[in-house]
């Protein structure tokens, strides 16, 4: 049983199964990279509360802790720019290395 060939001139753009392959690999490449990025930033807050007297002890704005202030605040820019940066990265590389439906082959 043999799958139906669609169309040529139906205008829908394939991809080679090489092509899918070698996406999905640069893909997770890229995901396992931020996993990895994302991961070392929060162990890293533990390890500063271990080894840093000051990162706990100092006092910065209204009395609040460096340590405070970068889970309380900078965390969420930390990983707002983590999320930003890899689905950034992950678009741009999937549009180069797949076609889309505007690009028309002779």
């Amino acid at each position: 049983m043999s799958l139906p060939t669609p169309a040529p001139d139906d205008g829908e753009v394939r991809d080679t199964p090489a092509e899918v392959d070698a996406a999905f690999r640069t893909l997770r490449r890229i995901s396992v990279t931020y996993f990895l990025v994302f991961l070392a930033v929060v162990a890293a807050f533990p390890v500063l509360s271990l080894t840093l007297n000051w990162w706990l002890d100092s006092r910065l704005l209204g009395n609040l802790s460096p340590g405070f202030l970068t889970v309380g605040v900078g965390l969420y820019a930390i990983f707002a720019i983590i999320g930003i940066a890899a689905a950034t990265l992950s678009s741009s590389v999937e549009q180069r290395m797949l076609g889309t439906q505007d690009e028309r082959q002779p």
